[in-house]
């Protein structure tokens, strides 16, 4: 582990939201501290969600009516909007088959991507979404268009399950599970733990890789991700990781803490 001493060198924090600052409406007792520290000492907080249900507009909203806290789009890095850049990067004017909310299909569209739900000709990809309105349905039509054609197979996140106020819900981690053990076919993740996600937080924001820290509750996906983008990582145990979890675990964080309230306390003092 680090030294805590190490905390006051950080400026730019990557935060996980659910089960780290905050879950569903609620924000954790020390998520406001934490952010009005960084506020005062010249850093940048950025939102590093796989939840790809919401935009980062949305998330704005939810900031400032659930929290009270005001932000701005740019500091949220969703899993969507990794996805969002990688297709149009990749698959710009194709055809591209998508199992996801109602709300992740109009922002592709907004994002000028051919979308659709139905096993079609002519699609050129599969990509698959946390999906809080899944339905049997849509399940067949995704393996229909696994079975049926050869085409790459892409999802937003690997996170097995989401937080919830009464313990957790499945995730898109869980979603591509049945479907790959159904069809064989396992897809390539683009939210975290992909450093991308770290390099575009590096380079919106100015820091340098020192200057960061990745804070979250899951080992395989936030700590991962600081891992894989080469910065110092910390780990609260309020989701889904526990201090068990560190006896084997390949992705070893710099720092833990029980809450967010002690990383705030270790970054006072």
């Amino acid at each position: 582990m680090a030294s805590s001493e190490n905390l006051k060198n950080k400026k730019l924090f990557l935060f996980d939201i659910d089960g780290t600052l905050a879950v569903g409406d609620t924000l954790y007792e020390g998520s406001k501290e934490l952010l009005s520290y960084i506020r005062s000492i010249g850093g940048k907080a950025y939102y590093i969600t796989n939840n790809s249900t919401k935009s980062g507009a949305d998330y704005v909203k939810k900031f400032r009516h659930s929290f009270g806290l005001e932000t701005e789009e740019e500091q949220f890095v969703t899993s969507g909007y990794m996805t969002i850049r990688f297709l149009k990067e990749h698959f710009s004017g194709e055809k591209i088959f998508v199992l996801g909310t109602a709300s992740f299909i109009n922002e592709l569209r907004h994002s000028n991507l051919h979308v659709t739900e139905r096993c079609e000709k002519d699609i050129a990809c599969v990509t698959a979404a946390y999906d809080s309105e899944l339905t049997y349905e849509k399940l067949v039509e995704i393996c229909r268009v696994l079975f049926t054609m050869e085409v790459p197979f892409y999802a937003t996140n690997p996170d097995l399950c989401c937080p919830a106020a009464f313990g957790f819900i499945p995730d898109c981690g869980s979603i591509c599970g049945m479907i790959s053990q159904t069809t064989g076919k396992s897809p390539v993740y683009l939210g975290k733990p992909s450093r991308t996600v770290v390099d575009l937080c590096l380079d919106r924001s100015g820091f340098l890789p020192e200057e960061t820290l990745v804070v979250g509750d899951r080992l395989y996906t936030d700590i991962a991700c600081g891992i894989n983008g080469g910065v110092e990582t910390c780990l609260v145990f309020t989701g889904e990781a526990k201090p068990e979890d560190l006896r084997d675990t390949a992705y070893p964080p710099d720092y833990t803490f029980d809450n967010i309230k002690e990383l705030w306390k270790a970054c006072v003092k």
